[in-house]
């Protein structure tokens, strides 16, 4: 299964959180955090384009182990 996750790279911008709220949220800080929920294949290619947008290159997605 696969997840998203958000490093250190973070700079807030909300591109992510205004695109896909089901799958990121702001933290205390107002930066960006992965849900703790999987990738739903049919969001697969939109998910591609904000990891390939996003300016910090701060989203991954991996596989859970």
């Amino acid at each position: 299964m696969e997840k998203l996750r958000v490093n250190e790279n973070c700079i807030g911008c909300g591109l992510c959180v205004n695109q896909f709220e089901n799958y990121f949220e702001f933290n205390d800080d107002g930066l960006s955090v992965a849900k703790d929920v999987a990738i739903d294949e049919n969001d697969k290619k939109e998910l591609l384009n904000i990891v390939d947008a996003c300016p910090g290159e701060a989203i991954v997605i991996e596989e859970e182990k």
